[in-house]
């Protein structure tokens, strides 16, 4: 056998005689012992390779490879040159603590492969030798014969050899609403995965029949494996913030350098000391050097997941919460995010009437309506309570309630046939009781129907069949009527509306019934070939989350265009759609078929006018984030299977399912929502927005101070005079401020209207115009405020450490009243409220006292070389702090005034 050549066949394609060929291996005995033995050491064990990754050490030290912290290092260092070691062990503190935050997030992202791992069964059946065997799955080899059967886990990729009523759970790879009837038939050679119907997949459940297969794949090689390989082979894409702070801080540090390296030369070609221009460039390094932004960051983040693990949405890296704010496109999976993932009966065709059936998913809770939406009694209805009782016992699962929790126990189908007769009051063990099945036709793809003989003491024997009407139609004579008794049959009628319900995206099943003479106790299929009576037949579907209609209309009125993608099918997909108003309005589909014969530069032009995308496969997912990301969107990827991984990971944003989703699902994503809700995603853009708002009003706050300080010195420096501040001074204006005024702002409640915005760009800079040029506005005031008042305390007869202290005492008391401004970048101050935020108010408080405490404490004075002021002093400062928030004021209103005039 060529071990390399087998690996790469379209097994779906090639006949079971030639599958035996090439795989070398006997339907009825299997391999034998020694073949066995050859082929494991060749293959390897079933189970998935976990990859070889970076170790803990260097992927903590890598947490340190981005500009901002450079800085932070560098400020640090230079601290510890100038002996202040409790700054420096504060600024060493704050990039400890990013660093370790990084590093956790990080790692729980990387589980996702482990928990790959853990979907491969521990045991298989199967034939060896000619022996029926129970092994450990990780010991199947390709060539294996191994037997399916209802409640099995399939162990490896399998090309099916035989098969009897097979079908099989696989929602979780392909998307799948139903399970798939399974075949032993000879499929096209580009039949997606969702059409081989010949192959059953590793991690898939059985939830019906039995089979027989023949293992052509396992470990790595299997579809699972695939997906194992994708996720570790995507990308994690920086978010748009961690993208824009690495760009700012980048730019920021070379302004840093520029202007320190710059008053070195000026002051050392003035004639001054190397030494003393070597302090006033480590001056303003410090001062221009935004210690506190790191800090606010993580805890302006931090602070968001608390808010949005108040809203069910799980946050596992912190950069993601600001991410939600950005995002323009959500790519949402259909079955179990925008759908309950629980067939439902919701329509009912009987005794020439159509019903419909209130109530989701497996609660056997609801009402009948008739057509004119009247409540009515099913009882009085003959011909509905015989349609009803035909999908109760011409049926194989189960329903039963596990901790106040409804669960279906085999074929969704069925279970909602039993679903809707119990809410009409049939109950299975009564129903069971009084009609005992004596003999049953299983369900055939070939045959597409089931039929079920009842019998009791009493009475002559009923057959009950269920299936597809273009088989059941053809073999009735008759049609149950209103009143319960046959009538003539028109069959053009009843496929007329077969036709229209079936547009409309719903799984139609079709029932019947035969009297068969006393004593009969079996069933064959001649007995079934006629003069039948048509019962009627239930539509179904698996419905869409009451609350996933307004979470995406909410989603719209923000500017985000929602996706659907799925690996159902185009019709269910699309009637699902057309519920969920999705744009554009005629609904054009894309087929996975379609997406694998379409360059990625026909893809890119294609998502435009998409909005639904059927029958796609795992590989396909990512490709399309790919597409959209190329298109400048910040894509948010929703899921809760193994084959959505791929594609959560591969987006911006992953969003998984908390209670149905897959464990792989889970580990894959960034986020998780723990009620399953498709609204909670909504509160979590919301949320999302809010925190990208309070960073940028933190980074407007603290900006000008860094400019201010770093402007003082260079000024200093240029007219060769003292320095007006000293670089201890510049430390604890900075860290204190920062925690005390800055912090605050994490706190700020959203604004109003703040989801009928339009998504941001992200290409656009973390700082508009407007912005920088507030930044500067006040970092000239600043600049003008302390040096002026420095050089006036001076004249005044005022040392140089009171000088000092009233120059430190401007740039404090200036932050503090351009706190008040910044609370909203676009809005006065007084629009907001002063007390809507009473954490800042605190924080002011607070910052007052320290500040007292370093003008007027002989400790402090000693440490910061402060002095005491008096009132004068005080009048002067708070003087240009007013100055300062009145200027700003004025500015945003001319500026909006210029919006409204120029819109």
């Amino acid at each position: 056998m060529e071990m390399q050549s087998i690996l790469a066949k379209h097994w779906h394609h090639l006949p079971v005689s030639e599958v035996l060929d090439l795989l070398e291996t006997n339907p009825d005995k299997g391999l034998d012992t020694f073949e066995v033995a050859n082929r494991q050491e060749y293959y390897g064990p079933n189970v998935l390779t976990l990859e070889k990754r970076q170790g803990p050490l260097i992927r903590f030290l890598l947490q340190f490879h981005q500009p901002l912290v450079y800085i932070l290092l560098a400020s640090a260092l230079i601290t510890a040159v100038l002996q202040e070691w409790v700054d420096m062990g504060v600024i060493l503190g704050v990039v400890i603590l990013n660093a370790m935050i990084g590093f956790f997030q990080e790692s729980k992202a990387l589980d996702a492969i482990v928990a790959l791992a853990q979907v491969i069964i521990s045991e298989a059946t199967l034939l060896r030798g000619g022996e029926r065997q129970r092994i450990d799955a990780s010991d199947l080899v390709p060539g294996d014969i191994v037997l399916l059967q209802a409640g099995d886990k399939v162990p490896a990729d399998l090309r099916l050899i035989w098969t009897r009523e097979l079908r099989i759970d696989e929602s979780t790879l392909t998307g799948e609403s139903v399970p798939a009837e399974k075949n032993s038939g000879i499929l096209e050679r580009d039949s997606v995965l969702a059409e081989r119907k010949n192959m059953a997949y590793s991690s898939t459940m059985v939830t019906s029949g039995s089979g027989r297969g023949i293992v052509v794949a396992t470990g790595d090689n299997t579809e699972i494996g695939s997906i194992s390989k994708l996720i570790s082979s995507v990308e994690i894409l920086a978010t748009p913030l961690t993208r824009k702070i690495t760009h700012f801080s980048g730019i920021l540090l070379y302004v840093i350098l520029g202007m320190a390296i710059l008053t070195f030369l000026v002051g050392a070609f003035r004639g001054e000391s190397w030494l003393y221009m070597f302090k006033a460039a480590v001056a303003l390094a410090v001062g221009a050097v935004p210690e506190g932004l790191p800090a606010a960051v993580t805890i302006t983040l931090a602070i968001g997941v608390k808010r949005m693990a108040k809203r069910n949405a799980i946050i596992k890296r912190l950069p993601a919460v600001e991410t939600l704010g950005s995002t323009s496109v959500i790519c949402s999976d259909k079955t179990g995010t925008l759908t309950r993932n629980e067939m439902t009966v919701q329509m009912i065709v009987a005794g020439a009437e159509r019903f419909s059936v209130s109530g989701i998913g497996y609660a056997p809770k609801g009402a009948f309506f008739d057509q004119s939406a009247e409540k009515i009694d099913p009882r009085t209805r003959p011909a509905l309570m015989e349609v009803l009782r035909a999908g109760l016992l011409c049926n194989d699962a189960l329903l039963r309630e596990t901790e106040g929790a409804w669960r279906i126990q085999g074929d969704p189908t069925e279970g909602a046939l039993i679903v809707a007769a119990r809410k009409a009051g049939l109950l299975p063990e009564k129903e069971q009781e009084q009609w005992p099945r004596l003999d049953t036709i299983p369900f055939g793809s070939e045959r597409q129907y089931m039929a079920t003989l009842h019998g009791r003491s009493a009475g002559e024997p009923v057959v009950y069949l269920k299936g597809s009407i273009e088989v059941l139609l053809p073999r009735c004579e008759t049609v149950l009527g209103t009143d319960g008794e046959p009538t003539d049959l028109d069959s053009a009628r009843i496929y007329a509306q077969v036709n229209k319900i079936a547009s409309k995206g719903l799984r139609i099943l079709g029932f019947a019934s035969k009297k068969l003479p006393p004593g009969t106790a079996t069933v064959t299929l001649d007995d079934v070939a006629g003069e039948l009576v048509f019962l009627g037949f239930q539509c179904m579907i698996d419905p869409l989350r009451n609350e996933a209609l307004h979470a995406v209309h909410a989603c719209q009125r923000a500017g985000i265009q929602v996706k659907m993608i799925t690996g159902d099918h185009p019709g269910t997909a699309v009637a699902i759609a057309r519920q969920l108003n999705l744009d554009p309005p005629d609904f054009p589909v894309l087929t996975g078929r379609d997406l694998a014969k379409l360059s990625d530069a026909e893809l890119i032009e294609a998502v435009v006018d998409t909005a639904v995308f059927a029958r796609v496969s795992p590989e396909h997912k990512p490709r399309l984030v790919e597409a959209f990301q190329t298109r400048g969107n910040v894509v948010a990827m929703t899921g809760d299977g193994v084959n959505d991984a791929p594609a959560l990971r591969r987006a911006d944003i992953g969003v998984a399912m908390g209670l149905a989703g897959t464990e792989v699902a889970r580990q894959a994503a960034d986020m998780v929502l723990t009620d399953d809700n498709f609204a909670t995603i909504e509160a979590a853009v919301e949320e999302g927005r809010g925190v990208f708002d309070n960073l940028i009003k933190f980074i407007t706050w603290t900006l000008p101070t860094n400019i201010g300080e770093g402007l003082v010195i260079m000024v200093a420096v240029l007219a060769g005079v003292t320095l007006p501040i000293l670089p201890v001074q510049i430390l604890w204006v900075n860290m204190t401020s920062a925690v005390l005024l800055g912090l605050m702002l994490a706190f700020e409640p959203k604004e109003a209207g703040i989801m009928k915005r339009p998504p941001r760009d992200p290409q656009r800079p973390i700082l508009s115009g407007i912005l920088i040029f507030r930044i500067g506005l006040v970092g000239v005031l600043l600049l003008a405020g302390s040096f002026g008042l420095f050089k006036w305390a001076l004249s005044r007869g005022a040392g140089e450490a009171e000088a000092r202290t009233v120059a430190v005492n401007v740039f404090v008391i200036g932050e503090l009243f351009y706190l008040f401004n910044c609370r909203s970048l676009t809005r006065s101050m007084f629009a907001v409220g002063l007390f809507s935020n009473p954490w800042l108010l605190g924080g002011v408080t607070l910052m007052t006292v320290l500040q007292l405490l370093f003008t007027y404490s002989p400790v402090m004075n000693r440490m910061f070389k402060s002095a005491p002021l008096g009132l004068e002093s005080w009048a002067l400062t708070l003087a240009v702090g007013l100055i300062i928030f009145s200027v700003v004021e004025i500015q945003k209103w001319l500026w909006l005034r210029w919006k409204k005039v120029n819109r």
